[in-house]
């Protein structure tokens, strides 16, 4: 699989979300070229505002490959990463993000603190994968909330 069917599984995660009334952000976790977990939120589900898309996969990848670090992972996801996140995946060593919409006023990578832009840092990101879709489906979430 390429970078692009990667995110497209992370986006078809998001319209779980979405059809399950969770914010639809979807995450997509690779290592070797091989998805080992995706999810999407579940906050409303779990009734936990840290059960993230982005969080429920590192924690199944840890657990499959019994490691404390993610440091042959890439992560797609379909919303930047929120500060939280972002700090986790930090400390995980995740090695790439790629990530579809871009969140102007929660994101923690391109927005909001910046966590990889730091020299001790060895995550490299990449953003606006499918971006039109990743962020249209975030917007006709939160319009249905407000209609």
């Amino acid at each position: 699989m390429n970078s692009l069917n990667f995110m497209k599984h992370a986006y078809q995660k998001a319209k779980e979300a979405y059809c399950k009334n969770e914010v639809p952000v979807g995450a997509v976790l690779v290592h070797k070229n091989k998805i080992i977990a995706s999810d999407h939120n579940q906050m409303r589900q779990n009734v936990s505002s840290i059960d993230h898309a982005e969080l429920l996969c590192a924690y199944v990848g840890i657990k499959i490959l019994k490691s404390p670090y993610l440091n042959e992972c890439d992560l797609y996801v379909t919303l930047e990463p929120c500060p939280m996140c972002a700090a986790t995946l930090k400390h995980l060593r995740i090695r790439n993000i790629y990530f579809g919409a871009y969140d102007f006023k929660g994101g923690g990578i391109v927005h909001g603190p910046r966590l990889f832009d730091s020299n001790n840092s060895h995550t490299e990101y990449y953003g606006g994968y499918m971006e039109n879709q990743c962020s249209t489906i975030l917007q006709d979430f939160f319009k249905s909330k407000r209609d």
